[in-house]
């Protein structure tokens, strides 16, 4: 993948702006890569996405973070949110305590609409959502 692409990805994410891409076929792409998910064409446009969208599950890990970058925000929760443009993301979502009684008071509650609530770890911007 082109390094513009990756860096145009976290230089917007910066900003507050989640950058996706559009390809003549109707389809999304989130994040941004060098050729459309579903079709494979490399001729997509840059959109930039609502960052609205319904958390459809929510769940935590008793496992130390995947990088240590989240080690100073771990534990945190995690969802899979469905973003109005209809892309399907894997996030943190911030604000939900991670005890068992409160998890589970969500997901019964989904989908609950979420904004995207962009946090910072190690000096990288990373893609996360809060409860609207």
């Amino acid at each position: 993948m082109p390094e513009s692409i990756i860096k145009g990805y976290y230089e917007n994410l910066r900003k507050g702006k989640l950058i996706g891409n559009k390809c003549k076929c109707g389809g999304y792409t989130f994040p941004p890569t060098a050729a459309c998910e579903h079709c494979g064409n490399s001729e997509t446009e840059a959109i930039e996405l609502s960052g609205e969208g319904a958390l459809l599950f929510v769940s935590h890990s008793m496992a130390p973070p995947p990088n240590p970058r989240f080690n100073k925000i771990a534990p945190y929760a995690y969802g899979h949110v469905c973003l109005e443009e209809g892309i399907y993301v894997q996030a943190i979502i911030n604000g939900i305590d991670i005890e068992p009684e409160s998890l589970m008071k969500y997901y019964e509650k989904c989908p609950v609409k979420v904004r995207a609530d962009i946090i910072e770890a190690e000096g990288l911007p990373v893609l996360a959502f809060k409860i609207v």
